[in-house]
């Protein structure tokens, strides 16, 4: 049979189209009823404007239907669809999945095809027609369909960028530091809810992806430039009982894990991090570095420069013997600071005998006069002697 056969004649049509409003209203009321979650979405205003949308979408399926085979009834017109994209996307705004959309277009597919298949039949559709009246109204009512779902896919992709970026702010407005006012602002434009406390960790780019995914959902993640190609993470509430956890998640991969601070000055613990990677510290097997367990290395090598000319003016009396007699000196001399003075200790450590411990500290006295009585040399011996110099240290 032709197309002209199958469409429907103008005057059913213009027959149908004056139902429409009553046609649009009994279908909001069904959805109402049969999708509850849009019992207070449609309601009032917004009712109304839904059953203006309903109208438009069938009094444009009418048109198609009617054309006499110059167009695809099955295939909605422009205005139509992008109704159904915008309808979509707002759903997505509105954090619903398409789930209640999708119901809402099968319950308004079958009454609105119920109450226009009436209005059909009384205008004098054949049987043949009708038929295939129906296949075009749910042809018709997939394409809308399908618009939502991509509006729904687009907004979600859309947002989900958008979302990205205002987190990569607000963590890079973190590690600057700044009023807590500022930082709170952010935050909320990120729809960020802001723990106890932030904990910076520094590590290579290549490991961020398999520590993220053993992390809190809250991690952020900063664009900031760190030397050595390192990416900052802030991971919330890792402090404490927490913290172990922590390192073990980020176990044998390579990261720097700074101390937890309020989440608001996280800065210090992002600067504290930087200052361990940049002083050459380095864990002492596959854990990560902890920079909790470093406090004195970072203490002592605040200024390199400064600890230098410490060490070389502490040690000056040391100066003028051979290699051999100053390093036994030298590490005698740490072994007393470090103990206190207790010989047996001290002989315990350095595998000597007292005695010689004894004759060795009877050198020193000699080298240092009463000032190894005095309050401030011993406190300088000590800084001196309480990090090793990088080329020294021992294993």
């Amino acid at each position: 049979m032709s197309a002209d056969a199958l469409s429907i004649p103008h005057a059913v049509a213009d027959a149908m189209r004056q139902e429409l409003p009553d046609v649009a209203e009994q279908t909001v009321a069904a959805i109402v009823v049969e999708v509850p979650s849009y019992a207070g979405a449609f309601s009032g205003a917004m009712g109304r404007t839904i059953e203006n949308a309903v109208e438009l979408a069938l009094g444009g399926f009418l048109v198609l239907a009617s054309a006499g085979g110059d167009g695809d009834a099955s295939t909605p017109i422009q205005p139509a669809l992008d109704g159904a994209y915008a309808l979509g996307r707002g759903e997505a705004r509105s954090g619903r999945s398409m789930d209640a959309l999708l119901g809402a277009y099968r319950v308004g597919a079958r009454v609105s095809w119920r109450h226009m298949a009436d209005s059909g039949v009384r205008a004098g559709l054949t049987a043949e027609q009708l038929a295939r009246f129906a296949e075009l109204v749910f042809a018709y009512i997939d394409q809308l369909s399908a618009a939502s779902v991509a509006g729904h896919s687009d907004e979600l992709a859309t947002s989900g960028r958008v979302r990205e970026r205002y987190l990569e702010r607000l963590a890079n407005r973190l590690l600057g530091g700044g009023p807590r006012e500022d930082l709170l602002a952010a935050a909320e434009r990120a729809d960020w809810t802001p723990p106890r406390t932030l904990t910076a960790v520094l590590l290579p780019a290549a490991r961020v992806r398999g520590a993220v995914a053993l992390l809190d959902p809250r991690t952020l993640r900063s664009t900031e430039e760190v030397p050595g190609e390192l990416v900052v993470l802030l991971v919330p509430d890792a402090e404490g009982r927490s913290r172990p956890a922590l390192l073990r998640s980020l176990g044998e991969r390579e990261a720097v894990v700074g101390p937890a601070r309020p989440w608001h000055e996280v800065a210090g613990s992002y600067a504290r991090a930087v200052r361990a990677v940049d002083l050459g510290l380095t864990a002492e097997g596959p854990e990560p570095l902890d920079t909790e367990d470093r406090l004195a290395d970072l203490v002592l090598r605040a200024d390199e420069g400064a600890l230098a000319d410490l060490r070389a003016q502490a040690l000056a009396p040391l100066a003028d013997l051979a290699d051999g007699a100053r390093e036994k000196l030298t590490e005698t001399l740490r072994c007393w600071l470090l103990h206190h003075g207790r010989r047996d200790a001290v002989a315990a450590e350095l595998f000597v005998h007292p005695q010689t411990v004894r004759y060795r500290m009877g050198q020193l006295r000699e080298l240092y006069g009463k000032r190894l009585e005095d309050p401030r040399t011993v406190l300088e011996l000590t800084i001196a002697l309480g990090v090793a110099p990088p080329s020294n240290r021992r294993p």
